[in-house]
């Protein structure tokens, strides 16, 4: 269906692709991989003309093309789907499928066969909802399902799905491999973009490793073990970072950093008691919408709570804004890092003094000097790739940005750091590293709050994990319980 030869890219001094193929057959999903900053995104950008290569070619069913727009690559039939749904939540469903190519009669946007068009399009992804109302009151899964009928609605030949399940539950996982496999079954060519390897070999006929810009090789899934697609990726074998281990845990009688007594705010987040002691990491389980992000943002005052008592070490507080929070020594890495954790138009530098900065007041300002030795130590320690701390944040891979937010926050040397899902979208290195450095912190005393969707890493990161489920707080389970513990209370089948 499609085939790039010899794609590359250069921007400034860094090689960003160099000499690329990619074959693309009807019928058949191919996995796209590699770690962050391996060229993925550069890639993608290529073949739906963001931007152009330095050379190389494009041949889409035997014939040359040279897109340089994404809408003429979709008039071509090349459509893609974002990792952050790139739609207009404050229009209707149907407004959002057909945007720019409404059907016209007279002269005028006609309505009904845009709703008509729009159901027929949710049809072809097994989805039957009100296209008129307004796309903010579905859920993300619905979304992501409605901005996937918006790119094959324009006679997409191939579809290229980047991360498309980084904001789903498993439950809305597997509605979208249906839909993906209801989509190659009607001969659509299907790029798949994940860092979550268990899903590549449970919907992909193809795999393709990229590695610092180089196509490693292509290889059919079913005979790429997942060890050798990891090896080949990152350029050697990896070990996962190492968990708790008993002796390392936090005493029972470990001094209390923060206590939340009742805490919830109506329509957000039931009434919640959760303590986090000094050197232990607190996990925090559930499904999306299960108030794991709701109680993260009232810990941090980014809400405020409508009920219940807030304690750090002891003495009780009231948040009215995320600066009362950071002088308090609490810190949050937030689930969405490019809208709500790095400042992209910011240098890495930039980035990691503000937290800091801010607490400390512009009255005393940290001189050049000392922003570039604090950053360069942080960048150092947490293996940030970058050219320079002056590089631009949002020239970083995604791993990379996470792993600068991260170093915002330990600059302000934390009492309690919260980190929600701090490994989505991220490679398996980048995420080994974050992993290892939470037990690391955790080690030298500092209180961790660690929410994430993967119940492996929760398993073998936490002393206690705490389960949410409908916006409540439904119970704990010690370190060393089993992923079927975990489910069981996420599902409601244990008490």
């Amino acid at each position: 269906m499609l085939h790039a030869t010899g794609l590359s890219k250069r921007f400034a001094a860094t090689v960003a692709l160099d000499d690329v193929e990619l074959c693309l057959r009807a019928g058949e999903v191919h996995a796209l991989m590699g770690q962050n900053g391996a060229g993925k995104s550069t890639l993608i950008k290529l073949l739906t003309g963001v931007i152009t290569p330095d050379s190389g070619e494009v041949s889409l069913e035997g014939r040359r093309i040279a897109p340089s727009t994404p809408v003429q690559a979709q008039a071509l039939g090349i459509s893609t789907v974002y990792q952050e749904v790139n739609l207009c939540a404050n229009l209707s469903v149907a407004e959002n499928i057909f945007a720019g190519r409404y059907p016209r009669r007279f002269g005028f946007i006609d309505w009904r066969a845009v709703r008509r068009g729009a159901r027929d399009l949710l049809a072809t992804v097994g989805l039957d909802i009100d296209v008129h109302r307004p796309l903010a009151t579905y859920s993300v899964a619905i979304q992501q399902m409605v901005a996937i009928a918006r790119a094959i609605g324009v006679s997409a030949r191939v579809l290229i799905l980047d991360e498309p399940t980084s904001s789903l539950d498993e439950g809305e996982v597997q509605e979208l491999f249906k839909v993906m496999r209801r989509l190659r079954e009607q001969g659509l060519a299907i790029v798949f973009v994940t860092h979550f390897l268990d899903q590549v070999y449970a919907v992909s006929d193809r795999i393709t490793v990229l590695r610092n810009g180089r196509r490693i090789g292509e290889y059919p899934a079913s005979e790429l073990p997942q060890p050798a697609l990891v090896a080949a990726m990152v350029g050697r074998d990896v070990t996962l970072a190492e968990g708790r281990d008993n002796q390392h845990r936090p005493a029972a009688d470990a001094p209390v950093v923060l206590s939340a007594q009742g805490l919830g705010k109506r329509g957000k987040l039931h009434a919640t008691d959760m303590q986090v002691r000094q050197g232990e990491v607190l996990g925090l389980a559930g499904l999306l919408g299960s108030g794991r992000t709701e109680l993260a943002r009232l810990l941090f005052g980014l809400d405020r709570a409508g009920e219940g008592r807030l304690e750090i070490q002891g003495a009780a507080i009231e948040l009215h804004h995320p600066a009362d929070a950071v002088a308090l020594g609490v810190a949050l890495c937030p689930e969405e890092r490019k809208t709500e954790g790095i400042i992209a138009e910011l240098s890495v530098r930039e980035n990691v003094v503000l937290a800091l900065q801010t607490r400390m007041g512009w009255r005393r300002a940290l001189s050049r000097a000392q922003q570039d030795e604090l950053a360069t130590k942080l960048v150092k320690a947490l293996g940030v790739k970058t050219a320079s701390i002056e590089t631009l944040a949002g020239q970083l891979s995604g791993g990379n940005q996470q792993k600068v937010v991260l170093a915002r926050w330990l600059a302000t040397e934390p009492r309690l750091l919260i980190l929600d899902e701090p490994t989505r979208g991220i490679d398996i290195a980048a995420k080994q590293d974050i992993m290892a450095e939470v037990v690391r912190l955790a080690g030298q005393g500092m209180a961790v709050l660690f929410i994430s969707a993967e119940i492996e890493e929760l398993l073998r990161l936490c002393d206690r994990i705490a389960v949410l489920r409908e916006r409540r707080k439904v119970g704990e389970l010690p370190g060393g319980c089993s992923e079927q513990d975990v489910l069981e209370l996420i599902a409601g089948e244990v008490a």
